[in-house]
């Protein structure tokens, strides 16, 4: 099968294999979660900044996941994140491995396909080409599961980010998970509010918080439209509150909020990230 060489190692992560796994193991030792909080996790949003703005943040969602009850039982992780770049189709499926400075994360391409059978859902690594939300991803990833069982992955892109087009990526996701048999967790790429002062953008992001922690997805996509909430993931959240929801969820827990200012020094125009897990 093709594979995806990396294509933001050096630029939003580092690139030397020894200074990554360096800088992954030491931010999700450094995470500070709570075990009852962690071992009942079941999906997760994470921020995709360049690591020296938000990696210490997306830390917190992999120490989660890396204390979760249900860690064993997973064998295939699905990353459904933004379309940045406005190539490729609107729900964009993967269909080739992705490589980073740790290794090769294999395409569970028996799941990848079921979901490129519906209506609506493709296989297009167009819609992948330059977008690093999901990229960005892997390393934790990679860290976290290292000396496990082999583990797949599914790349999902999302150009279309409606509460249909969600929906729709979930019944999906559900139907196929009955054909093929997977144990899955969900991991939701995404940033919050954008390029405003921190008081205002914390402001806003404390509403969709909220809904976040209720995982009122209704809410949620309206208060986007509402307050001009500049998400750029908000359809992956939805995705994963979705899928969290069947999976037995009850409610999501905001385990690190930060901004672009720590790294800048400049709070008059910051990005907003959060690392939520959505538990049981």
């Amino acid at each position: 099968m093709a594979s995806r060489s990396y294509m933001f190692a050096g630029s939003f992560y580092p690139k030397g294999k020894r200074e990554l796994e360096s800088f992954v193991s030491d931010s999700i030792r450094k995470a500070d979660v709570g075990n009852d909080i962690a071992a009942a996790s079941v999906a997760y949003q994470v921020p995709h900044a360049g690591y020296e703005y938000s990696g210490s943040t997306a830390a917190y969602a992999y120490k989660a996941l890396s204390l979760s009850n249900r860690l064993d039982e997973i064998n295939t992780i699905v990353l459904i994140g933004p379309n940045h770049t406005g190539y490729g189709l609107p729900i964009a499926v993967s269909g080739m491995d992705w490589e980073t400075p740790l290794g090769i994360a294999k395409n569970d391409m028996e799941l990848s396909n079921a979901l490129a059978g519906n209506e609506g859902i493709d296989l297009d690594d167009m819609a992948h080409m330059n977008e690093h939300s999901l990229e960005v991803q892997l390393p934790f990833l990679q860290h976290v599961f290292e000396g496990k069982s082999p583990k797949r992955y599914v790349f999902i892109c999302m150009g279309d980010q409606s509460i249909d087009a969600s929906k729709l990526i979930n019944d999906a996701l559900q139907s196929s998970l009955k054909k093929v048999k997977r144990n899955i967790t969900v991991i939701a790429s995404s940033d919050l509010n954008h390029y405003e002062p921190a008081d205002i953008a914390m402001k806003k992001d404390s509403e969709l918080i909220k809904a976040m922690e209720a995982m009122d997805l209704i809410r949620f996509n309206k208060l986007i439209d509402e307050l001009n909430i500049t998400a750029c993931g908000f359809g992956p959240i939805t995705v994963a509150m979705m899928h969290a929801k069947s999976a037995g969820a009850k409610r999501g827990v905001v385990l690190k909020y930060s901004n672009s200012g720590s790294a800048t020094g400049d709070y008059s125009s910051v990005v907003e990230y959060s690392a939520t897990a959505f538990i049981r």
